[in-house]
């Protein structure tokens, strides 16, 4: 869950959070897919970060220049870009990738094709599949023991993807691979808070279950004092399954969620970091490998500490409304959980 004092200083000043233990170790932090409509203000947040020693930029085209833009922001981290090792014969490894990633403490990856018009995010699958499994495998090789921050779509299949080609090399390690369902979390606290006239950084919703369609479950139950009638409860559980799909439209094709997105990836990456430095009250939702239903990925509130996740956390009591939801969803989940696991296999 995303900690509301966190959201409401970052509404008043990036640059100014900073974190007590700002004199740990150092951090670097990888952005793969760091010249798109997710990846430049993504990359631009986490250059404010107080938090981030070296930020490291890698795209297939544009990194070089998004790296100088960011390098004139007065702000304490590093900032490097990269492109892909030019064509060679023999063939020779991408040594940008490998750039990028070596020392990385966190890589956050937005990479692949946004959505548009009519699309959902299972039709991105055959594109952003073959993109996250190869930058996975960069991560395998050469920054096996970083967490993992899972954006591009569709997350429900490209975090059992990650996960498998990781296995495949030998370093998979579930508390370090979470798919991004922050934003999921943002939009419930925005769309309660504005129909009920109260101050989003003063409501937390959790929201469990994956990251597209009705596989996104928020637990507006669980708010204290929330009083809903059926249609506001139905019309605010489908506004946030498919509010995505509401910037799509309103961007009439040119684009998906990009800004909001890079905003919800920030406030990951922040959470991760501050729990590597030993803020031991870390809670956020993220989708990760569970035991909790009898899908193999679940989001749900998780607790983080120095080396990822340290504690899948129960998601509490469930409405009768949330619970057929709830049962209605793990069959289309397991489905997509399923699709990502043949594709590397």
């Amino acid at each position: 869950m995303i900690s509301t004092r966190l959201t409401s200083l970052i509404t008043k000043s990036v640059k100014s959070r900073a974190f007590t233990s700002s004199a740990a170790s150092s951090a670097k932090v990888a952005v793969l897919g760091a010249a798109g409509g997710i990846g430049q203000p993504l990359s631009m947040l986490c250059k404010l970060s107080e938090n981030i020693d070296e930020l490291s930029c890698y795209d297939i085209v544009g990194t070089p220049g998004v790296a100088a833009d960011l390098s004139h922001i007065p702000s304490k981290s590093s900032v490097t870009g990269s492109l892909p090792a030019p064509g060679t014969w023999p063939p020779r490894s991408n040594d940008g990738l490998a750039e990028a990633l070596k020392g990385a403490d966190v890589v956050v990856i937005p990479a692949g094709v946004p959505r548009k018009p009519g699309m959902t995010r299972d039709d991105l699958f055959k594109t952003n599949a073959s993109i996250v499994r190869t930058l996975v495998e960069g991560c395998a090789e050469h920054c096996p023991g970083a967490v993992l921050a899972i954006i591009s779509n569709p997350v429900n299949s490209t975090v059992p993807i990650a996960a498998e080609v990781l296995k495949s090399k030998g370093v998979y390690d579930k508390t370090k691979l979470c798919g991004v369902t922050t934003l999921d979390v943002c939009r419930a606290n925005t769309f309660i808070a504005n129909s009920q006239g109260k101050d989003p950084n003063d409501v937390d919703v959790t929201v469990i279950g994956g990251h597209a369609g009705i596989t996104i479950l928020p637990l507006f139950s669980q708010v204290p004092g929330l009083n809903l009638s059926d249609d506001e409860r139905e019309a605010l559980t489908v506004r946030t399954q498919f509010g995505g799909d509401e910037v799509v439209q309103a961007k009439a094709g040119a684009g998906s969620a990009t800004l909001s997105m890079a905003y919800a990836g920030y406030l990951f990456t922040e959470n991760v970091l501050k729990a590597m430095k030993g803020d031991e009250n870390i809670v956020q939702c993220a989708y990760v490998e569970s035991d909790l239903t009898d899908a193999e990925y679940f989001a749900s509130p998780c607790k983080f500490g120095k080396n990822g996740v340290e504690e899948v956390l129960p998601f509490g009591e469930l409405s009768e409304y949330e619970q057929g939801w709830l049962d209605k969803m793990l069959p289309d989940l397991k489905k997509q959980i399923q699709k990502g696991v043949d594709f590397v296999n």
